[in-house]
């Protein structure tokens, strides 16, 4: 999925999951969390299905429900991005 974005996207993914539209110099194993270097991580979420995608950027880590569907994944995880790639003010 990652792979057919736009980079403009793959911004949009990198702001949600980890808060900044950039990845430092060294890459995704440079990343830093609250607590030093994070991972840039996926977890399975264990919440309803019609939760959205949800991040925690102090950790790189996105939670994801099991959908059913590829279809249902791609549609709440862009709906995720859409919605949830900017602060509180940017809105």
């Amino acid at each position: 999925m990652v792979t057919n974005m736009t980079d403009e996207d793959r911004a949009k993914l990198l702001q949600f999951v980890t808060g900044t539209t950039r990845l430092p110099s060294g890459g995704f194993q440079r990343l830093i969390g609250s607590a030093g270097m994070r991972k840039f991580t996926i977890c399975k979420a264990q919440r309803p299905l019609e939760y959205l995608p949800y991040s925690h950027t102090c950790f790189n880590q996105i939670d994801m429900p099991e959908y059913p569907t590829f279809e249902v994944l791609q549609e709440r995880f862009n709906t995720a991005l859409r919605e949830g790639s900017k602060g509180f003010y940017d809105r």
